[in-house]
């Protein structure tokens, strides 16, 4: 039971991260690789603003308003000044590795004995269990604070997944997808779509930091190399969460990345589980998204095998 509440719990937080780049990688068109720059400054700022003794709720959302900077400082690059958008991602994130080392001060920072955003839930879990720090969920025993921080991650999730939602219903929600569709169209609209491009990362990179706070907090420290490789884990996400829902709405494709998260995450603890080096933990991860991306087109290449064999049967 631990090791699926533990799970879903990641899945939960690391689903902001591949909403981020739904909206950065299929909205808008715009291939970001500030994600891995963004996502540890998302920590950093939590970490640090925690540590200094303020609200875990005001640090976190310190976090997602550096992350919205983040993502606009990459916007400006490309829209003010022609930069190739891979490189304009390059030169932020490599820029936020030294922001980062600026604002924690050293490579890491601890998070032990500190308040995080799940102490409300875990004082009204443990107030129903009588004080007690275990509780029984299914047959298992779980830790009080591991169902407190599940229940404030999916209350999150949940949240910016429909605040999202209802935004990208709004006719501004809707110009920023039409940016990253057509757009000529958007242009003959009256829409200026730079400041839709640099609108959009913002609020990719925002919820990438916000992943990024929920995670320091969860996994008790911010480090300047938690980033490394989360940009893949979120593109796998957003494969794995096409192929389980397909693209028939936003409403199911939001819900999609939500869940295709959860599901790459109970994957990698099953491997981890079984036995896995957690130093392959990249290799396999990269083996995944191989899977992820190819896995459709070996689908429909076999159907299109075995159409044929029967036609000529």
């Amino acid at each position: 039971m631990n090791l699926v509440i533990g799970a879903f719990t990641m899945g939960l937080i690391l689903a902001l991260l591949s909403l981020g780049m739904l909206i950065s990688f299929r909205m808008i068109k715009f291939t970001d690789i500030t994600v891995d720059g963004s996502i540890t400054l998302g920590a950093a700022t939590t970490a640090v603003l925690i540590v200094a003794g303020w609200s875990p709720w005001v640090a976190t959302l310190a976090a997602f308003l550096v992350g919205c900077l983040a993502g606009s400082v990459t916007g400006v690059l490309y829209t003010r000044f022609k930069i190739p958008e891979i490189l304009a991602g390059i030169l932020v994130m490599t820029a936020l590795y030294s922001i980062n080392l600026r604002i924690m001060g050293k490579s890491n920072i601890p998070l032990l004995n500190t308040p995080a955003i799940s102490g409300l839930p875990q004082d009204l879990i443990s107030s129903a269990a009588s004080g007690r720090s275990d509780v029984m969920v299914a047959g298992w025993q779980v830790s009080v604070s591991d169902l407190a921080v599940l229940a404030s991650s999916l209350v999150l999730c949940v949240l910016a997944g429909w605040l999202l939602f209802r935004f990208l219903l709004t006719h501004f929600g809707t110009a920023l997808r039409a940016t990253g569709s057509n757009t000529q169209m958007v242009r003959a609209q009256g829409v200026n779509n730079n400041r839709m491009v640099v609108f959009g990362l913002a609020l990719a990179n925002g919820l990438v930091a916000l992943s990024g706070a929920l995670l320091a907090q969860y996994q008790g420290f911010a480090d300047v190399q938690m980033g490394i490789g989360m940009m893949v884990w979120g593109l796998a996400s957003i494969i794995i969460g096409e192929a389980l829902v397909g693209k028939s709405g936003i409403g199911m494709t939001i819900a999609g990345a939500i869940l295709g998260t959860i599901l790459f995450r109970l994957m990698i603890a099953i491997a981890l589980r079984w036995g896995l080096n957690p130093n392959d933990l990249k290799l396999v991860t990269a083996f995944f998204v191989f899977l992820a991306l190819v896995a459709p087109y070996l689908f429909k290449s076999g159907w299109k095998n075995i159409l044929k064999k029967s036609r000529h049967a």
